[in-house]
């Protein structure tokens, strides 16, 4: 017996519409990605734009406060970009097209899917690269 499977995701799955809607923002404040054991996660949580467990521990992405005491010289900070265009969760190919578009000016990126939009986290100092990267995608 063949079942027919259609998507009950809102938001759009073609790939030219979504990159030409892509809309990327820029969040005015850096992230950063932690990684605490599970018994620790529970504090963290109110404070966590994303959590995602694991079985070696939690990963949470927070915001980061410049002027706070957390402020260490080789940490690494993270810019968040959200793609305004609201794409369904089955989708095909527009995270594999903005990855490849960071990839081609050397940014590193770590995407997150939400419900309704997609999020790309690049490092805080390649943002503005970033945005224009995605700029000339949409383009």
């Amino acid at each position: 017996m063949t079942t027919a499977v259609t998507s009950t995701h809102p938001g759009g799955t073609d790939l030219h519409a979504l990159l030409a809607g892509l809309n990327p923002r820029l969040h005015p404040m850096p992230r950063r990605f932690l990684f605490v054991s599970h018994d620790k996660a529970a504090v963290r949580m109110q404070d966590a734009l994303m959590m995602f467990r694991e079985d070696e521990g939690v990963t949470l992405i927070v915001d980061h406060d410049l002027d706070g005491p957390e402020v260490v010289a080789d940490r690494l900070l993270w810019a968040q970009i959200t793609l305004g265009v609201e794409s369904s969760l089955d989708a095909v190919g527009m995270m594999a097209a903005v990855s490849a578009a960071l990839a081609t000016r050397g940014i590193s990126c770590n995407p997150v899917s939400a419900f309704l939009h997609d999020h790309v986290f690049v490092p805080w100092d390649r943002r503005e690269d970033a945005l224009d990267a995605l700029a000339h995608l949409s383009a």
